[in-house]
């Protein structure tokens, strides 16, 4: 028998993957407290004492999502064997991710701009962080196309915002209901755009 008093042990990652669903499906406001220890199945104190506070816990549950999607948007587009398809695996990979029928829809940086209502100053700055770091990834790869050569001399930057622009709103239109063929038509649509963008042949 637990001794009267002592926090019942508990699976940290697996509590913190059900305060990642939660927050990623309802925000950090619509999340509440007795929403979050039940699903994490832990009770107030306990979760206080793990996690510190509610903001803290939402901005690791942010991290974790950033270490599973984000780090595998990043790798895919480091992967890719041209810039062009770089953007396309972005957009169509997004379109996969942003429509499973076993996780919330939409990506949880997007959606933050308007579920982290409530949450400090501090933590606003770390989220809009998250979600420019993306079109960082894109711009870098874009620039290193136009020193290689692969790209004739464009704005790398205004071209990165393009697309980053076109994947957030494939995010709440997913939020939204969205299908993934719904999804990848929008993709195929903006990639449409690449030669007036870069210079380069469709």
């Amino acid at each position: 028998m637990a001794e009267r008093g002592r926090p019942r042990a508990f699976d940290r990652a697996a509590a913190l993957q059900k305060a990642m669903l939660l927050f990623w499906e309802k925000g950090f406001q619509g999340a509440s407290m007795s929403e979050l220890t039940g699903a994490m199945g832990i009770n107030a104190p306990s979760l206080y004492a793990c996690f510190g506070s509610k903001e803290a816990l939402y901005r690791e549950a942010m991290a974790l999502y950033e270490s599973g999607d984000g780090a595998e948007l990043a790798a895919a587009i480091a992967a890719a064997p041209t810039v062009r398809e770089a953007i396309e695996i972005y957009l169509m990979r997004s379109a996969a991710l942003f429509s499973r029928p076993d996780k919330p829809a939409g990506c949880m940086v997007v959606l933050s701009v308007v579920h982290a209502a409530g949450t400090s100053a501090e933590a606003g700055r770390a989220l809009r962080d998250a979600r420019t770091e993306m079109q960082g990834v894109l711009e870098t790869r874009l620039r290193g196309a136009i020193a290689r050569g692969e790209l004739q001399a464009g704005d790398p930057a205004a071209i990165a915002a393009f697309y980053c622009t076109v994947q957030q709103g494939m995010s709440v239109r997913a939020r939204d209901g969205a299908s993934r063929a719904e999804l990848e038509a929008v993709a195929q649509g903006a990639m449409a755009a690449w030669p007036g963008l870069t210079g380069a042949r469709a």
